[in-house]
């Protein structure tokens, strides 16, 4: 069994090496890609080394999985075997779990408390069996423990500031149009950022190995402040000799420190995904060993020696991934996203009142400021941080300086969790060093203000989730194990390769759609040639308009026969369509800005079939919701009568929305006079059967609920109709034109 254990692992550290780099690792790829310093390939290229020398010094981090967050001499061979185990297997449900719930995990967090639930479970269970007089703080070293969760919560707040502080005093010193001032000073300044860079990653991520002279750490170590002068002068006057001959030395910081923070990634997050099953390859050959104690595994309380050939081929199938992942891709293309300069923000998270709270603090605090600052002040620091017009900054997320502040910060915050051997979350860190830099640099308009901080709190309550679910559901999972025996090994074990495989099937099949959906990217058109723009714009109208008919059609139906799986897909399509034309409504405006003069009835129109789609779209999710939650609430069906009704005014819809459809096809509008005379009598008839509906309820009362819902349907629908027709005229206009 044991044997079965160590396979299971090995299977599962690969699969975790997979996953962890296409959501995790594409952190130190966001600010190179996101100011486009260099092409695609290179940038991989520089990153995959930095990886290769992270996993090759990232041995002393082992030591979290081995002995970080337990005692392993409390623990027989056996005991420890399935301790392992348990929070990896866990570790697969959490996931699941999350992912299905569109939760944010951390796989730091999930490591640290899923390995303090399963010593926690195997603990207890030694205690209740009465095999030992120990406490349960004999089994678990909580001190360390509490030092590490400490370093991953401080490392949030202090990510976040830092970012904060650089950005804006780099913003102060060079603006935003920074070429002339950099030519004279930028070597100094990148020279700052390039010795930060080296000392941290060389002489502290490398000390522990035989590449740096014992002479030369040393010296370092005892006299820090001229080591760190002596960089400063060496990296300011090579920047200085590369920009003479005209090189760009912010795109070389850049590139400097994505090596930097891909090696801070990997010698920090690699025990996430490795440290565990290492750990019990470790045990096991430890136990198959001449002079092995299988009572106690105090032999993992010893420093990692760490297999070479284990981390190269860790850090070659991360290196893989990094470069065959779509999903990595599609990572580094949502967070690029989310600090960009652009004042388009994704808004489909709902506000909160703290969000809304704090903005306000915020803006009464900056009043109070700017009232005592003094207004010549005042006017400079304007000046300082006056962004360039979007013609002026092309297509790039934010600029070098931006991308520059951004991988320092993170790669020093990084390397120092790394010797200090606290497992920060990289995800975080980088994340709000990110967010921190992009509120310094004035990307949080009054736009995007109260969204961005609710993500950012969202982060950070994931962080608080992940721990709680990681810590119950390793307990649980370890406590069936050790008492179930191979039984429950096993089938745990297939459980949770069903999970995977389930959960990596559902997404191909959902990013697939994805890609093929026609709702997106509707504001390319406004680039292209007005008949390549028609042609694909009527489409998009189309399977807009044939979705909404489906999503109706079927949440009707689904009521008539109280199907509560089918009200819960189409409540699930109905807010995915509407968040999409939601956000088509942001994403329009900046290209709009972009039209010549001969296209501003073209813009005119898109603004208007996109308003409508979107007031659609809403109609249609006050239609499904209700639905759902009364029939998932198990109230009381709709009457015969009520069903009757709502069947002759569906027949009325699905015979407009065909037209509809057959006009959007053809791009021949000869019905619209006809759809107009059917939407008319449809709402006739819909007055006809709220009056109907009302002398039901004085004659024999009925079902509150029902009735409500009944109501709610009849009126929502007529929104729905009135907005399609809407479309539609607008469209004509569009065609005619």
């Amino acid at each position: 069994m044991d044997l079965f254990i160590v396979i299971t692992l090995a299977l599962l550290a690969v699969i975790g090496i997979v996953v962890g780099v296409s959501n995790d690792a594409v952190n130190f790829l966001n600010s190179a890609f996101g100011s486009k310093a260099s092409s695609k390939r290179v940038i991989l290229t520089i990153a995959s080394l930095g990886v290769m020398v992270g996993v090759m010094t990232s041995s002393g981090m082992m030591d979290v999985a081995r002995s970080g967050v337990f005692y392993p001499d409390m623990f027989s061979y056996n005991e420890i075997m399935i301790l392992f185990l348990g929070m990896m297997l866990s570790n697969i449900i959490l996931l699941d779990i999350y992912n299905s719930l569109g939760l944010p995990t951390s796989t730091t967090v999930s490591l640290v408390f899923g390995l303090l639930g399963s010593a926690m479970a195997l603990a207890l269970y030694n205690i209740w069996g009465g095999t030992t007089d120990a406490s349960l703080g004999d089994f678990i070293n909580s001190g360390n423990a509490l030092a590490i969760v400490s370093g991953i919560l401080v490392s949030v707040a202090l990510a976040f500031f830092t970012g904060h502080l650089l950005m804006y005093l780099s913003r102060l010193i060079f603006s935003f149009r920074y070429q002339k001032l950099f030519n004279r000073f930028g070597a100094l300044w990148c020279g700052v950022t390039l010795a930060g860079i080296i000392y941290f990653t060389v002489f502290k991520g490398l000390k522990s190995t035989t590449l740096i002279p014992d002479v030369v750490k040393e010296y370092v170590n005892d006299n820090t402040g001229i080591a760190l002068l002596a960089l400063w002068a060496f990296s300011s006057l090579l920047l200085w000799v590369l920009q003479r001959c005209k090189v760009n030395i912010l795109r070389v910081s850049i590139l400097a420190g994505t090596f930097s923070l891909a090696l801070a990634f990997a010698g920090n997050d690699l025990v996430n995904f490795i440290g565990v099953p290492y750990a019990g390859y470790d045990s096991y050959m430890y136990a198959h060993s001449a002079d092995a104690d299988l009572t106690s595994m105090s032999a993992l309380s010893n420093p990692t020696q760490a297999n070479f050939w284990i981390m190269c081929a860790a850090g070659l199938i991360m290196v893989f991934t990094l470069f065959s992942s779509k999903k990595a891709m599609r990572v580094i293309e949502t967070e690029r996203k989310l600090s960009s300069q652009s004042e388009t923000t994704d808004t489909n998270a709902d506000a909160t009142n703290v969000s809304r709270g704090i903005v306000r603090g915020v803006r009464r605090f900056n009043d109070g400021l700017a009232a005592i600052t003094p207004e010549s002040v005042k006017r400079f620091i304007s000046r300082r941080f006056e962004p360039l017009p979007e013609e002026e900054r092309g297509d790039v997320n934010y600029d070098l300086i931006r991308a520059t502040v951004n991988l320092t910060a993170a790669a020093i915050l990084i390397s120092i969790g790394t010797q200090l051997k606290l497992p920060l979350s990289t995800t975080y860190v980088v994340f709000m060093v990110s967010m921190g830099s992009s509120l310094a640099d004035r990307a949080w308009g009054r736009e995007s203000a109260v969204y961005r901080i609710t993500g950012v709190m969202t982060v950070i309550t994931g962080w608080f989730v992940t721990a709680l679910g990681g810590f119950i559901i390793a307990l649980g999972v370890t406590l069936a194990l050790v008492y179930g025996g191979k039984v429950v090994i096993v089938g745990i074990t297939l459980l949770c390769g069903y999970l995977i495989i389930k959960s990596n099937l559902k997404k191909d099949k959902g990013e697939d759609a994805e890609e093929d959906s026609a709702t997106a990217d509707l504001g390319k058109n406004l680039k292209m040639s007005p008949e390549t723009a028609l042609m694909d714009y009527t489409e998009h109208v189309c399977s807009s308009m044939e979705k909404v008919t489906m999503i109706y059609d079927r949440t009707i139906v689904a009521v008539f026969k109280e199907n509560r799986k089918v009200l819960k897909d189409m409540v699930r399509e109905a807010e995915e369509f509407f968040q999409s034309t939601r956000q088509q409504k942001y994403e329009l405006i900046p290209l709009l800005r972009t039209l010549e003069e001969s296209d501003i009835n073209t813009g005119h129109y898109y603004v208007q079939v996109v308003d409508y789609i979107s007031e659609t779209s809403k109609a249609l999710l006050h239609i499904t919701r209700p639905c759902f939650k009364h029939i998932d609430n198990n109230h009381t069906g709709l009457s015969k009568e009520q069903v009757y009704d709502l069947k002759r005014i569906n027949d009325h819809v699905e015979e407009i929305f065909s037209d509809i459809n057959n006009m959007l096809r053809t791009r021949s509008f000869e019905q619209m006079e006809s759809v107009l005379n059917k939407r008319d009598e449809m709402f006739d008839l819909i007055d006809e059967v709220m009056q109907n509906q009302l002398r039901r309820l004085r004659d024999t009362g009925g079902s509150s609920s029902a009735n409500m819902l009944f109501f709610n349907i009849l009126t929502e629908t007529k929104t729905m109709v009135l907005h399609s027709r809407n479309i539609m005229k607008s469209l004509e206009h569009f065609v005619d034109r």
